[in-house]
């Protein structure tokens, strides 16, 4: 029996190690995940609290126009638990000069595509409309060299564009700097549409109506469950969980072999055997001093943790991995009364410019966007974002001083002045991945130097997508590039 042994437990693991189980049907292979901290999810975890409260540590929500996370719940048979968000509430606000200011109707990506709620939101200034609108006569980028996105983004819509608005998106959602992401690596379609169409915005208005005409009900997920229902939930952008997004790691770990998925199990390093007779193995050397054999390994852990593990196999390859950036970020999610917070939450939240000069990049109205997470309507979730690719050391903060920035933020801009009942901190060291420019080059790099490894694999989001539903096919792509190794060497 051929062994594939999966280091890392969060979704992209267990993706991986749910695939190699579905393979056991036809080929005769098993599995092994090694997590090492105490709990399964990596940086999805959902703490849910006995008085009622479902509070998210790490993401809270996917996109839905990626097919990977419904085809995975079909196979569970959970696509019953996907939950769309409160979008008759949806609102989004930016912070500019101290004011809530509201994200006009229509905008796409960075892109206005409808014109009256465009010209008539205070989130821009007459100037800076008149220079998006440019966006139309801006000539199309006749090379193909990368660029960032913030030079993108001046280029074809200005720089209020960027400040009020691709800004505070990135930051908030991606906690990168648009003055260092790589635009191919991140928003290809953006460089697609300008080249396609000629303008931005063209291509948006295009996209926009093109999606108005996709379906929204139960085809959204392209196929049927087990029991032959079909997926039935409201299709929005975003998407979670009835229980939060720790739903889909419950579901995928109670479909695996409970003695086959170990936590607390650090893998030091892993080494490459050549076999007289041309055959490969893998030695995994444990924390606790045991040594693991494996047919083929898949690394489903954060570029530099596998660098780290792979440095004696190939130091050239652990260098390039280790240039991918890893940044810092924590939330700090606050529940209050709602009689007690003289606030209406008729919107998902806040984000905000880093010229506004505050301490913190985001705030998302957890129980406004999302149904099930509090007790009952007399309460509300507030959930702050801290840290990111230019304010790493806010995630560092000690707990009482975090709370206080919290506090003081949201008394400032929201107008709260009372104390929460419950207050959740979570910090995410080097716990998102950035694709700066050079990313796509690392990653040829990267291919090449795994080229010569036969029976290695890297999955998660440190590559070539950060959402769940890219990690999920991340994973299920490595088990494929596996089964079809193994059955060559059987």
């Amino acid at each position: 029996m051929k062994k594939v042994a999966i280091i890392g437990g969060g979704i992209t693991g267990l993706s991986a190690a749910y695939a190699v189980k579905r393979a056991q049907q036809e080929i005769d292979i098993d599995y092994m995940v090694f997590e090492k901290s105490s709990r399964l999810g990596g940086k999805i975890y959902t703490e849910r609290t006995e008085d009622g409260f479902a509070v998210e540590g790490g993401p809270d929500s996917f996109i839905s126009t990626k097919p990977w996370i419904f085809e995975l719940a079909r196979k569970l048979n959970c696509e019953n638990k996907i939950i769309g968000s409160n979008d008759e509430l949806k609102k989004t606000y930016i912070l500019v000069g101290n004011k809530l200011r509201e994200l006009p109707d229509g905008v796409m990506m960075i892109v206005p595509t409808k014109i009256m709620p465009f010209l008539t939101t205070n989130l821009f200034s007459w100037p800076g409309k008149i220079r998006m609108a440019m966006d139309f006569f801006v000539p199309k980028k006749k090379d193909a060299n990368d660029e960032t996105l913030s030079s993108y983004v001046k280029r074809r819509l200005g720089k209020e564009c960027l400040d009020r608005l691709a800004d505070p998106l990135v930051a908030g959602i991606y906690s990168s700097d648009p003055e260092q992401m790589s635009l191919k690596a991140t928003f290809p379609i953006l460089l697609e549409m300008e080249q396609k169409y000629g303008s931005l915005t063209r291509g948006m208005i295009v996209a926009m109506r093109n999606r108005r005409k996709a379906p929204t009900q139960g085809s959204a997920s392209g196929a049927s469950g087990a029991s032959g229902a079909s997926y039935e939930a409201e299709r929005t952008l975003h998407m979670s969980f009835k229980g939060g997004m720790q739903d889909i790691v419950d579901e995928v770990y109670e479909a695996l072999d409970k003695d086959k998925v170990f936590i607390d199990a650090e893998v030091l390093k892993v080494e490459r055997v050549n076999g007289s007779d041309g055959s490969i193995t893998y030695k995994l050397r444990m924390a606790d001093g045991k040594i693991i054999e494996a047919d083929a390994v898949i690394f489903a852990s954060p570029s530099n943790d596998t660098a780290t593990l792979i440095e004696e196999i190939d130091r050239p390859l652990a260098d390039v991995l280790n240039e991918i950036p890893q940044v810092s970020s924590a939330t700090v999610s606050l529940a209050y009364r709602k009689k007690d917070v003289k606030h209406d939450f008729k919107g998902f939240g806040f984000l905000v410019p880093l010229g506004e000069g505050r301490k913190i990049k985001a705030c998302t109205w957890s129980s406004s966007k999302w149904s099930g997470r509090v007790p009952d309507n007399d309460h509300v979730i507030i959930r702050v974002f801290l840290g990111g690719a230019r304010t790493q050391q806010m995630a560092f903060l000690p707990d009482d001083k975090m709370e206080a920035v919290a506090k003081s933020e949201l008394k400032n801009i929201m107008g709260i002045d009372v104390e929460p009942i419950h207050i959740w901190i979570f910090r995410w060291s080097n716990g998102m991945p950035q694709y700066t420019i050079g990313h796509l080059d690392r990653l040829n790099k990267i291919d090449e130097r795994v080229a010569n490894h036969p029976g290695i694999f890297l999955a998660g989001g440190s590559y070539r997508g950060v959402g769940i539903p890219d990690c999920i096919n991340s994973g299920t792509k490595a088990v494929e590039g596996v089964l079809r190794y193994l059955d060559n060497t059987i």
